[in-house]
């Protein structure tokens, strides 16, 4: 008989691949069949995804696959969150989808809290505040190209584009729709007020779908063209959302650190956890497979080192490995950064960014690649530390161990920093969570797996997983406490 499979497109920030799966002896078995990068296009001072190009790089995938006689039983696109497109009545995009990173969007956020309270804001969504929510994007697409929101029909969110442009389908799934800063964490449904106070009309925001619903299938126009009939299910269109269901955990006392671009650090939650202090704390209620809430913080994460590397790769390459090499010889601990800082959130140079920075709180400037690797990877493992402190508090849980998963699990130094900044031991594995999270939720709606229990069973037996331990644990105190003075000067510095 011949093998069944699934494919799933897993789009981050970074790039883009393709990977296919299928499911025997208990176990997942993934092949990546392409892999691309996610391509900006800076237009008219504004920064946009190419979404018709992506569709390209995922229809070139399904010839492919159509032309090896390759069975599929379905598709699943996940991608990074709150980015969105607009779509008319007549199915035609009105523009590109804007990219998180436009410098336009901190503006419009601050304009927002001019007009409308922050804390009704968190109240009623549960969502952390980041600049370039969809909220603000929206509002920011008010101020500048109302006309655009008046011609639209939908907004759809990129692995809503995606899906459309492959089926037809205008629809959206609970997981991405919950990053978007409109949605109640408690009905998980939309919050109509948010948009229409802003002069938009509620009719937008599209039909909420859970995880693991069938779309619909290829359409014909493209079956015409030479690519297989095959369905389109909704998985965790967020990324995050597909990597969390593939965390290979057990019971309730471990945290997640998503670890790539960005990092996701948190908890899954059965239900919404808004108050007060995790106001203050700035914690999200995003939705998670089965209805469960990813209560986390967003930490910026590779992200620095990524545009580090570009700098200093213009003379000729270094590898991530080469720079984890020159990292291990470095002299700990002679820079501390906030990873969160406003400087790092899309600088021209990142290397004079972290510079400028560092001589702003009275600190070093780290004169070689090395050195500066390693300051960036010793204070992403302590703010996780921060963030681990301040989820246990607010949960009243005690976390045992620290699952990491994604793309960044392959740092062998990021995860030993993290099991020494955090006191506790660190699995790291599986590397490409997010699309076997994709893979096992489309066997979900096939019938193939019962539950989130069985698709974390499923993950366990099927992956290497390394085990991180602590060694100085009161070294990396002494660094914490440095730390935090460290970041407490970077504030009040801003405020000055």
């Amino acid at each position: 008989m011949t093998a069944e499979y699934f494919l799933a497109f897993d789009l981050g920030a970074e790039s883009g691949r393709a990977m296919l799966g299928s499911l025997e002896n208990g176990q997942i078995r993934l092949t990546e069949l392409h892999r691309f990068p996610s391509r900006l296009i800076r237009c008219q001072h504004h920064l946009h995804w190419n979404v018709y190009y992506l569709f390209e790089e995922i229809r070139q995938v399904l010839e492919k696959t159509y032309r090896q006689g390759l069975r599929l039983r379905s598709l699943g696109i996940d991608t990074w969150g709150v980015d969105f497109g607009l779509i008319d009545s007549s199915g035609h995009l009105l523009s590109l989808p804007s990219c998180y990173r436009d410098k336009a969007f901190p503006v419009a956020a601050g304009q927002y809290f001019k007009e409308f309270p922050a804390e009704e804001l968190y109240q009623l969504t549960g969502i952390q505040f980041m600049p370039f929510n969809s909220i603000f994007q929206l509002y920011a697409l008010q101020k500048e190209n109302p006309h655009w929101l008046k011609q639209a029909e939908k907004m759809l969110f990129m692995p809503d584009l995606l899906n459309f442009l492959l089926t037809g389908v205008k629809a959206t799934d609970l997981t991405i729709a919950s990053t978007s800063q409109l949605l109640s964490p408690f009905s998980r449904q939309w919050l109509p007020g948010l948009v229409e106070r802003m002069g938009i009309e509620a009719r937008l925001l599209p039909e909420i779908s859970l995880p693991g619903k069938t779309l619909g299938r290829l359409s014909p126009w493209l079956v015409e063209d030479g690519l297989p009939d095959v369905s389109v299910v909704e998985v965790a269109g967020h990324d995050t959302a597909s990597a969390i269901a593939a965390v290979p955990a057990e019971g309730d006392d471990w945290a997640y650190i998503s670890s790539g671009t960005w990092s996701l650090v948190g908890v899954e939650l059965s239900q919404p956890l808004v108050n007060e202090r995790s106001l203050q704390a700035n914690f999200t209620n995003e939705s998670g497979l089965e209805k469960t809430i990813r209560f986390l913080k967003n930490v910026t994460g590779l992200w620095l080192l990524q545009q580090c590397r570009k700098v200093w790769s213009r003379p000729g390459d270094l590898s991530y490995e080469q720079l984890t090499e020159l990292a291990e010889k470095a002299r700990p601990f002679q820079l501390f950064i906030d990873p969160d800082a406003p400087e790092f959130l899309n600088p021209e140079n990142m290397v004079e960014a972290i510079s400028g920075y560092a001589g702003q709180t009275g600190q070093a400037i780290p004169a070689e690649p090395g050195a500066m690797t390693r300051a960036i990877l010793e204070s992403l493992a302590l703010k996780y530390r921060l963030v681990i402190d301040e989820l246990e508090a607010l949960t009243s849980r005690k976390f045992k161990v620290i699952h990491i998963i994604g793309g960044g699990s392959k740092n062998s130094l990021l995860n030993q920093f993290t099991a020494e900044a955090t006191g506790r031991p660190v699995l790291a594995g599986p590397e490409e969570a997010t699309s076997a999270g994709n893979v096992l939720i489309q066997a979900l709606a096939a019938g193939q797996l019962e539950d989130r229990r069985a698709l974390r069973k499923i993950v366990k037996q099927s992956f290497e997983i390394k085990e991180y331990r602590p060694h100085s644990p009161e070294r990396w105190d002494k660094a914490l406490s440095e730390y935090k003075s460290r970041l407490a000067e970077a504030r009040n510095n801003r405020l000055v």
